[in-house]
């Protein structure tokens, strides 16, 4: 049996791609127990070239018209996974940058029956991410992903582009009340709220013929605004260690040119008494849970010392450039350096330092998973904290 699907497009000002994508798709179904609906937030005439299109389809296509823009286009996608009348289905943009001639490879791939989501990747082997168009575009994507990779790095270890709009799900494995989407990134929220099984199939991002890009800077605040909704919790605590470390860092600082030795050599010291305590610290409170899987303390701590002494190293001439230049305390200088290094240090910490050891056998990593864990009172505290912070609607 083959599967039935819903196709679900949601769509703001894409009255001259609907025909084609409306066409591409159904010519891609054929012989399948399929739909199309269309979610519409448009200014323009969409909703009704929709329903013109529809007539002659070859298959049922249905337009839902969205009086609010609640939620953008992931709160368009919500809406759509909730009315869809399959359980199975297929999230792509209206602006034929999602090639519909892949919708039967990512059918095919699921009904192997060993995952939940099936994601169309720009960046897994033999995708392409030229329809971004500018270099700069390819760069914020990239370092958006990177961004986003760092923190929630298990929920999304088997995923390389997280935040594509092209993707099938089984909706049986979401809690859909639960979602809380805000702007473009539904699977993004799909994945970090949701216990799912992912599989990547490759994708040619096409570039966009007509219309325009809805990407702007809104919407990347909007996405930034709603990554920290979602993981705040990791980061935060990161973010808590690495305060401690600067204060510490500081006051070692002070004590050091108060007794006359010169800031530079004070720095250093306050710099390695710190990255060694940091590194203890993070090891305990923040990546305790990604440690089964990562490498040895020891080449953790190795990574985790050589990178921070890197980026001390780094650092500590742009601090006395400060000071130098801007004639500015020396203690100040450090403290704005450290704000700048924290972000450096969480992405390599996240993606490097605990990510899973490579090679590691699915046996090894179940008999892990069965070892009995130490739970202190700590460790229930800042799981209670990181559970809250992952409420739907926290912010």
């Amino acid at each position: 049996m083959r599967t039935a699907v819903t196709i679900i497009v949601p769509t703001f000002n894409e009255r001259e791609n609907i025909a084609e994508l409306i066409a591409r798709a159904a010519a891609a179904l054929t012989g399948r127990d399929a739909e199309i609906l269309v979610v519409d937030d448009s200014t323009d005439d969409t909703a009704g070239e929709v329903e013109r299109v529809s007539v002659g389809a070859g298959l049922p296509v249905r337009v839902i018209r969205r009086p609010e823009n609640t939620g953008g286009l992931g709160g368009a996608v919500a809406l759509g996974l909730s009315e869809a009348a399959g359980d199975v289905c297929v999230v792509m943009d209206g602006d034929l940058q999602h090639p519909p001639e892949l919708i039967p490879q990512l059918l095919s791939r699921f009904e192997q029956g060993d995952v939940d989501i099936v994601a169309a990747s720009r960046y897994v082997g033999g995708g392409d991410s030229r329809g971004l168009g500018t270099a700069m575009r390819f760069g914020v994507s990239r370092a958006a992903t990177w961004l986003t990779k760092a923190m929630f790095p298990r929920r999304l270890a088997a995923s390389t582009d997280p935040m594509t709009g092209f993707f099938l799900v089984d909706r049986r494995r979401l809690d859909l009340p639960g979602l809380r989407p805000q702007g473009f990134k539904i699977l993004l929220e799909i994945l970090a709220r949701s216990d799912v099984r992912i599989a990547e199939v490759p994708m040619e991002f096409s570039e966009r013929r007509n219309g325009t890009s809805k990407a702007s800077l809104r919407q990347g605040a909007t996405f930034i605004a709603h990554l920290t909704r979602l993981r705040f919790g990791k980061m935060s605590l990161f973010a808590l260690i690495g305060g401690i470390g600067a204060v510490a860092n500081l006051a070692i600082m002070w004590v050091l040119t108060t007794m006359g030795m010169p800031y530079i050599w004070a720095a250093i010291i306050g710099a390695e008494v710190t990255i060694v305590g940091n590194f203890f610290l993070q090891e305990r409170f923040v990546f305790g849970d990604m440690r089964p899987e990562a490498r040895t303390v020891g080449a953790r701590f190795a990574a985790s010392f050589t990178f921070n002494n890197v980026e001390a190293a780094l650092r500590i001439p742009i601090m006395a450039l400060m000071v130098e230049t801007w004639h500015i305390s020396s203690v100040l200088a450090t403290g704005l350096s450290l704000i700048v290094a924290f972000f450096a240090r969480f992405l390599f910490h996240s993606l490097f330092v605990y990510a899973p050891r490579r090679g590691r056998s699915r046996a090894d990593a179940a008999s892990a998973a069965h070892e009995p864990k130490p739970d202190t009172a700590a460790q229930r505290i800042i799981r209670a904290i990181d559970a809250e912070a992952m409420r739907p609607g926290e912010l």
